[in-house]
């Protein structure tokens, strides 16, 4: 056990040993590679000069376009209701939805029974009052003549009492007879009385004979009027939407039954913010009528249309912002209430301005621009407008001078660069076709596509399948459908 310890104390010490050898070596080893680096010497860094496209900006007047989206709308819309209850027995030729209709037609009709029953019952009335005022018109005639013959006899025992009188004063007569005479002369006073109120009687008869037939004209106006709101009539010349009711569909009073549209009498509203509206205010600050552009994007094939911006919101609605502003369409082909279209409107031109591309400008409003020694420098710039991809800004300092068009986050302020100028870099890349020809199986689809598209108009989807049916199709419009179309 003694020999078997030592031996591996001699093993422990063995490999010790070549440990602490190997150990020195290495050291001799980086020692001396060092020393052979520093006697060579490094070679001078190289600087990393990068490739830039630049354009020289000069100051132009440029013309600020504002574009927002909005939604086509009928400045003459009717709510049709039905003006009776009942069931409807007749509608119009064409009373459905998408149907035209002129103004003044008979759009439905609904049962005039009860009306007309109501008419004959009044009418039957009037007669009768007209009747009624005829007899107490005859029977004022004659009472007054009655009264005339009660006056006369009147008169004559008047006459009667005062020739007895007189037979009296010559003592001829007697006292009695003038008292009879007397007697008879009051009671033809009494009834030319009682033939008086008899003739007011008969013109209060009259009278009331005359407000009866009054209020029996009333009740015949109102029966023809109720017996022609059973037929419900069309304001003016339009289009129906929205339509819900049938023939032999029972409807109740003021029950809607359809929309009529003036597709005549379009306008877009659209809504822009405030800072864009009181860009656009005139020197007065008042909206100007100014022109308007309506883009409607169908399959690529946009429809346009020229409008007037005729006014704006009174009062900002609730959780709203910006303003809402309307502009009347000139030329309403193609259009339709509901349809959402781009708006483009030019605001006041702008001079001494440059227009750069949004790329150009960093998040801190600075432009890159070239010195003579090909070296960059950042100037900072006032942006104006913001116009798709593009931007309007005012800076004196950068016109005439090189800008880089794109900036990367290797460019930067003291970078060489290589420039490159806008038609050289416009020159790699390649063309892409605005015409496509179609083989017979790709076109087939997309017309029948077209075809069966019940949301284009009628005008529209005749254009397409014309362009469709030519040898060579724009390539916009047959990307647009293939999108639409899933493929």
């Amino acid at each position: 056990m003694r020999f078997f310890g030592r031996a591996l104390v001699g093993l422990f010490l063995v490999a010790l040993t070549i440990g602490l050898l190997a150990m020195a070596g290495n050291t001799v080893w980086s020692a001396f590679q060092a020393r052979l680096a520093d006697a060579a010497g490094a070679p001078p860094p190289r600087e990393r000069v990068f490739t830039a496209e630049v354009m020289v900006v000069e100051p132009v007047t440029a013309t600020p376009v504002l574009t927002a989206f909005g939604e086509v709308r009928s400045r003459r819309t009717l709510e049709l209701r039905a003006p009776a209850e009942g069931t409807v027995i007749e509608l119009a030729t064409g009373f459905e939805d998408g149907g035209a209709v002129q103004a003044g037609q008979i759009l439905l009709r609904i049962d005039p029974a009860e009306a007309q029953s109501a008419r004959d019952t009044a009418g039957a009335d009037l007669r009768e009052a007209e009747a009624e005022l005829a007899d107490a018109q005859r029977a004022l005639i004659l009472a007054g003549e009655d009264v005339t013959a009660a006056q006369t006899q009147a008169e004559l025992r008047q006459r009667a009492f005062l020739r007895q009188q007189d037979i009296l004063e010559r003592g001829v007569g007697s006292a009695a007879a003038v008292e009879t005479t007397e007697l008879a002369a009051a009671t033809a006073d009494q009834a030319v009385l009682s033939r008086r109120q008899a003739l007011a009687q008969a013109e209060a008869r009259v009278d009331q004979a005359g407000t009866a037939l009054e209020r029996r004209r009333i009740a015949l106006a109102e029966a023809d009027r109720q017996l022609a709101q059973t037929e419900l009539v069309a304001g003016f010349s339009g289009v129906l939407s929205e339509v819900d009711v049938v023939a032999g569909r029972l409807v109740n009073r003021n029950e809607q039954v359809a929309r009529l549209i003036d597709p005549d009498a379009l306008e877009v509203s659209f809504r822009i913010s405030t800072t864009q509206y009181a860009q656009l205010l005139d020197a007065d600050g008042r909206l100007p009528q100014v022109p308007v552009r309506v883009v409607l994007d169908v399959f690529g094939l946009d429809l346009t249309a020229a409008a007037t911006l005729t006014r704006e919101s009174g009062a900002v609605g609730e959780g709203q912002s910006g303003r809402l502003l309307f502009a009347r369409l000139d030329e309403t082909r193609g259009f339709r209430a509901g349809d959402f279209v781009r708006v483009e409107v030019e605001e006041p031109p702008l001079d001494d301005v440059a227009v750069l591309p949004a790329t150009a400008v960093g998040a801190n409003g600075q432009v890159l621009v070239l010195d003579d020694a090909d070296r960059l420098e950042e100037v900072a710039v006032t942006l104006l407008r913001r116009q798709g991809d593009m931007v309007i800004v005012r800076a004196p300092e950068i016109y005439g001078r090189n800008v880089v068009l794109a900036r990367t986050p290797v460019l930067g302020a003291g970078i060489r660069i290589t420039p490159l100028g806008a038609a050289d870099a416009a020159a790699d890349v390649s063309d892409i076709p605005e015409t496509i020809a179609l083989d017979p199986e790709r076109r087939a689809r997309l017309i029948a596509f077209v075809e069966s598209n019940t949301r284009i108009p009628d005008d529209v989807r005749n254009r397409m399948l014309q362009q469709l049916n030519e040898d060579t199709v724009p390539a916009q419009m047959v990307a647009r459908i293939e999108e639409r179309m899933g493929s």
